[in-house]
Parts: C-alpha cells; sequence; structure tokens
C-alpha cells in the first residue's frame, strides 16, 4: 500500500476542477496524507481583517491536487474513503462577505439594500475539549461548539474538458459544502477526463446545514484518505456512503431541482441495490429518505438525500467498497 504526504507550496494550488494539470500521479489504493488551505487562503487571521479588503475571490478555496489516478477512465468510479480530518491551525475563521450568503442581497438575487456588515469572527480552537470557540462581534456571548471537521470541496475533473470554479459543486462533485463529506464517509464519484483529476479543500472545523452566511467555521486541514478505482458503474452524480447511511447529492438552482437530482439518483441506486421496480424505489424511499440541505450560497445549492440502512436487507453497495475501505481505514486511526 502506498503512503502518500503532500503539503502544496502556494504556486501548486488549484482553484478549478479541471484545466489544471496534475501534481503528482497515485496507484489505485493509496493513503494520501494531506494538507489543504482555508477556503480564504489564510487571508482573514484576525477580526479586524475585511473580506472586502483581504479576500481575492480568484483565489478562494484552493484545492489540494489534482491527482492523476493510473487506470481511471470515463465511465469508471473513484471511490475516495475519508479516513481522518484534523484541524491543522488552532484557530478558524468564519465571515459575512458583502452581497454574498442565504440572507443578503446577491448578484443573482439582487435588490436596493445595502450589504449586511463586512464582518470576520475568528473561532478559537480547544484541543483538549474538541472544541471551536465562538465570541460575538456584537456582544458579550461566548459558547463552546462540538468539532465537526468536513472537506467543503471535493471534486474529480468535470466531463467534456470543461473548467469549473472551486466555488461550484456539479456533477463532478466540487464545492458541494457537506457536512456528511466527514471521517467515515466513502465519495464515489463518476470519473470523466483520464486519470480523473481529483482534488479536495475548502476544510471546515464545522458547519451547519445550509452553510446560511455563506462560510463556514474555516481552516487549513490535515486529511488521510485512501483512493481506490472501480472499474466502470460510473454514477452519474455524486454518491456517499457510510455505516448507517446511502446518499445521493444533487447540485443546482433552484433549490428544488437539486432535491430532484438527488432523489432520482437515490431511486436508480436502489434499483441497482435492491432489484425493485421503479415505482417501489420510488414509494420506499418517499417514506424512509432524510434530506439535509448542504449549503444555500454556492453558484449552484446542494441538497443530500440520505436513506438509512437500519430497516433494510444488508446489500453491498459498488462491491462493497465502502466496507472494505472501512477495514484498511482501522490501521490509519
Amino acid at each position: 500500500m502506498d503512503i502518500v504526504e503532500f503539503t502544496p507550496s502556494l504556486e501548486q494550488y488549484a482553484y478549478t476542477f479541471g484545466g489544471v494539470a496534475p501534481v503528482m500521479r497515485i496507484k489505485p489504493g493509496s493513503v494520501l496524507r494531506l494538507w489543504s488551505e482555508d477556503a480564504f487562503n489564510h487571508a482573514l487571521k484576525s477580526i479586524h481583517d475585511l473580506s472586502s479588503e483581504k479576500v481575492d475571490l480568484r483565489y478562494v478555496n484552493p484545492q489540494t491536487g489534482p491527482f492523476y489516478v493510473e487506470g481511471a477512465e470515463p465511465g469508471d468510479t473513484l471511490a475516495i474513503h475519508i479516513v481522518d480530518l484534523t484541524p491543522a491551525r488552532t484557530w478558524g475563521v468564519s465571515a459575512t462577505i458583502p452581497f454574498f450568503g442565504g440572507l443578503t442581497g446577491t448578484d443573482r438575487t439582487v435588490n436596493l439594500q445595502d450589504a449586511l456588515p463586512d464582518t470576520t469572527w475568528i473561532y478559537e480552537v480547544d484541543p483538549a475539549r474538541n472544541t471551536v470557540g465562538f465570541q460575538a462581534r456584537y456582544g458579550a456571548f461566548e459558547v463552546q461548539l462540538p468539532m465537526a471537521p468536513m472537506l467543503g470541496t471535493v471534486g474529480v475533473a468535470p466531463s467534456g474538458g470543461e473548467v469549473r470554479s472551486s466555488l461550484v459543486p456539479e456533477r463532478f462533485g466540487g464545492n458541494m459544502d457537506s457536512p456528511e463529506v466527514r471521517a467515515g464517509t466513502t465519495l464515489f464519484l463518476g470519473v470523466n477526463q483520464e486519470g480523473a483529476l481529483f482534488s479536495v479543500g475548502d476544510g471546515h472545523y464545522r458547519q451547519g446545514e445550509g452553510e446560511a452566511c455563506g462560510t463556514a467555521v474555516e481552516g487549513a486541514m490535515n486529511s488521510t484518505i485512501i483512493v481506490e478505482l472501480i472499474k466502470g458503474q460510473g454514477p452519474a452524480w455524486p454518491r456517499l456512503e457510510n455505516d448507517d447511511y446511502w446518499m445521493a447529492a444533487g447540485s443546482s438552482r433552484p433549490m428544488e431541482d437539486s432535491w430532484r437530482i438527488a432523489q432520482v439518483e437515490m431511486v436508480l441506486w436502489y434499483q441497482e441495490l435492491f432489484g425493485l421496480h421503479q415505482m417501489d424505489a420510488y414509494q420506499l424511499l418517499s417514506q424512509t429518505t432524510e434530506v439535509p440541505i448542504a449549503n444555500v450560497v454556492d453558484a449552484n445549492y446542494t441538497v443530500v438525500v440520505k436513506a438509512g440502512k437500519a430497516p433494510l436487507p444488508t446489500v453491498d453497495a459498488f462491491g462493497g467498497m465502502h466496507s472494505e475501505l472501512r477495514d484498511r481505514a482501522r490501521q490509519f486511526q
């Protein structure tokens, strides 16, 4: 088993999915220990740093990668298992960015109101308590929040030679901002270009579902992941699996279309897993799914449809790849 450690230099970061030469080639089955920068590219370091002054939107969500997976071809499936996510700094940062977020006028939901205040919050990490500390900027309130590390961006190169911003979630994964992309989860992405060309970044120390203000507790991250290749079976949209759920992610606008995409993907998956007629899969999922909103702020909105494993017969998705990777991961935990 190959173990690869990689910390990119500033010049090696990618800011798109597609259109970037790989930083290295890896073999399927490799374990990657990666360092990624925060979404603001380390531009906000104190409450006195303002996004309007410090953040260059051309260089946000810096990606560690892309990595060329040997043998990956269009139509294959890349399985990315997240073994561990550990904050790489003693603090994280969040901000309200002018005309960006779920509860403000934006470039798409335009109005005549002024922007909400350009404000930065710093969250101190307490490793002993495994928390991040919220401190109010407009009062004296403080509270410790449980740490819940996740990756905001995991994606492969898009199809058709497209180049997409690292702010965008789509069929290729990308900036989905789903708290489900955490340790213990396997993400299945359809390969669109030779080598898959996948990258990761946008570490969050925690994030509420929806990422309402537009930013999570953003932070540099140490990630340990296992990368495997499944020949064929490439899903049209990202699928996820953990020990308790099968999941699918849809990204579009309006949000209803994101839900429809993920719901249809789950119907198709249930047909594959249980040999159900489409209408039976539709009916069963209608009574059992959970639907967390991943984000309402990106270029596309992301919705995840989750289906619990507990009440259903035991089946192996993608040939039991998640269970196999979970077993491999235990030696690195």
